[in-house]
């Protein structure tokens, strides 16, 4: 697109004596050429910001896999950031379909009507989350009128004092990474795990991007 911009002046400068008319001719044709690729290059912009709010999500999950890695060995059982123990929630989903449906495609409930989807940050559905580097960093600060909160300890007996933010920055040399979206933060929950008759289920992390979470999300089961 530049380079036809460029031949198209380079043309009209080599030629003496243009007409009105044959300069009219060639400024329509520039604001044509332009029009069309307007929404192309928006394409593309929104397209980048996608692809890189999934590197970072990507980013999140990696370190949450050797952080639950080095729990294993060092307690014998692994968790996530947040968790003060691998049977313990974060956030307010105990079950990984419930959680899943507000992130999938539109549904139709009994009354025929399509169901909520969890599509930006003002949706309520966020109060059911909880920030990975803390709603107020200043790094990554929440969008105004969010509605997830930060993880705090929730004692237990035999639960380690754990706030989620605080671990997950731990994890990022203190850093938080920032969501390429101007209303976007990144957040998560984290269905507990479970031991039954000698049978352990792992927990499960879902970590979203609030710009969309239906859209931009991914999930870890070790």
């Amino acid at each position: 697109m530049k380079q036809t911009l460029k031949n198209i002046w380079k043309s009209l400068s080599r030629t003496h004596g243009s007409s009105l008319a044959e300069f009219a001719t060639v400024a329509a044709l520039m604001a044509t050429l332009a029009a069309t690729a307007a929404p192309k290059l928006s394409e593309i912009a929104e397209n980048t910001k996608a692809e890189k709010t999934s590197n970072e999500i990507g980013k999140i999950l990696k370190q949450a896999q050797t952080f639950y890695n080095d729990k294993a060995d060092q307690d014998g059982r692994g968790r996530f950031p947040g968790q003060d123990k691998f049977d313990k929630q974060v956030g307010d989903y105990s079950d990984l379909d419930a959680a899943l449906a507000v992130l999938g495609p539109d549904t139709e409930g009994a009354s025929g009507a399509a169901t909520a989807d969890f599509i930006n940050y003002k949706n309520q559905l966020g109060d059911k989350w909880r920030s990975v580097f803390g709603k107020d960093n200043a790094q990554a600060p929440s969008p105004v009128g969010h509605k997830w909160s930060d993880d705090g300890y929730t004692q237990c007996g035999t639960c380690e004092d754990n706030d989620g933010d605080e671990e997950w920055k731990a994890l990022f040399a203190g850093n938080a990474l920032t969501s390429p979206y101007q209303d976007g933060h990144y957040i998560y929950i984290v269905i507990p795990g479970a031991q039954n008759e000698g049978t352990v289920v792992p927990p499960i992390l879902i970590v979203a991007d609030a710009e969309n979470p239906r859209d931009f999300n991914n999930w870890l089961e070790p």
